[in-house]
């Protein structure tokens, strides 16, 4: 029973965590944005103040800039998006004329039919009006509520360091340690994916100007903005596009070649710029992003599928620091052992399955 104890305990705290999680999302999603946010600014914020700015003021034009590059990036895609809203009813009769007639031709393919007139395609908006209403205005008030939260954190930074050191008087170096690696960590993976976000937002705008897709700025955007959830992200981005291109083009070879474009974008973003503009600051291997992402999105929703990646960074470099909990932060890395011991292990395993 009393090695059954550690276990339970473990089990509830676990339950009860996510329990506050859940419920707390509303408090806790906009703090932490405000806290990677303040890492991200902190730089900019820093260097205006060495420039013998007061750091209210330093603090506020940091925001404030950041803030105007983003109002206007928001109000681009707010004019595209309209004229696409606007063209959705279009739309939906492309795809109801393109589905009958390529089930037309299956139809006659198979000799069956495959059409049933009763079936008709909806493309206008539904759901409960007041209900979007509550949901939007939830949002634009913790997107207001981030700014003050960042402004507060880089403003009373010297105010938590002190705080660090007075609870940490035995361990202040290990503590103090940890929260320079973690804001390092935080820091750089904002920095490098706000680059790479840049980047395969360029990449993907040229190929859809040059494809004449209408609203290219818009779906650019879309791309990399959703590109910021691994694995994922990908899938429901190009899956919108191409079939955003499949119902403006006449030919199947726009929507072939926009799939190939996409994809060849993302192989190139993984495997060489991620890992130059990015590099290995959040050094997990796949399996732990993949279960980051999944826990984010059940807990926090897209916010989550973005900050628990970088936390879990965090998470590896605190169990590190403890020589009880370091195998957990191992399990979490992405460093692949090659050791006398191992080899043995597995040509002893081979051996035995051989004999069988």
């Amino acid at each position: 029973m009393n090695r059954l104890q550690p276990i339970a305990n473990f089990l509830v705290i676990l339950v009860f965590g996510a329990i506050v999680l859940i419920e707390g999302a509303f408090i806790l999603v906009p703090l932490v944005w405000g806290v990677f946010f303040a890492f991200a600014l902190n730089p900019l914020s820093t260097w205006l103040e060495q420039k013998r700015i007061p750091r209210g003021l330093a603090v506020f034009f940091s925001i404030l800039l950041v803030g105007l590059i983003s109002f206007g990036i928001f109000y681009l895609l707010l004019n595209q998006m309209v004229g696409l809203i606007k063209e959705i009813p279009e739309i939906g009769n492309n795809l109801q004329t393109k589905l009958s007639r390529y089930l037309e031709e299956l139809s006659s393919l198979l000799g069956r039919d495959l059409l049933d007139p009763a079936n008709e395609f909806s493309f206008l908006p539904t759901g409960d009006f007041n209900q979007a209403l509550v949901e939007t205005g939830k949002s634009v008030t913790l997107a207001g509520i981030v700014p003050l939260y960042t402004f507060l954190l880089i403003y009373y930074k010297d105010f938590f360091i002190e705080f660090l050191i007075r609870i940490s008087s035995k361990n202040k170096d290990l503590i103090l340690n940890w929260a320079q690696d973690s804001g390092r960590v935080i820091q750089s993976y904002l920095v490098g994916m706000i680059r790479v976000t840049a980047i395969v937002a360029v990449l993907a705008g040229v190929f859809f100007y040059f494809l004449g897709i209408k609203y290219f700025i818009l779906f650019a955007a879309f791309v990399a903005i959703l590109n910021l959830i691994p694995f994922v992200g990908v899938f429901i981005s190009s899956f919108f596009v191409i079939l955003y291109v499949f119902l403006t083009t006449d030919s199947l070879f726009y929507p072939i070649l926009t799939f190939a474009v996409l994809w060849g974008i993302q192989l190139f973003e993984n495997n060489i710029i991620t890992p130059l503009v990015v590099g290995s600051k959040v050094k997990v291997n796949a399996l732990a992003v993949i279960l980051a992402i999944l826990l984010g999105g059940w807990l926090w929703g897209i916010s989550g599928m973005v900050l628990f990646i970088p936390l879990v960074g965090v998470l590896k470099i605190t169990l590190e620091r403890s020589n009880r909990l370091s195998p957990y932060a191992y399990l979490l890395g992405d460093d692949i052992p090659v050791t006398e011991e191992l080899e043995n292990f597995w040509k002893l395993l081979r051996n035995k399955v051989l004999k069988k």
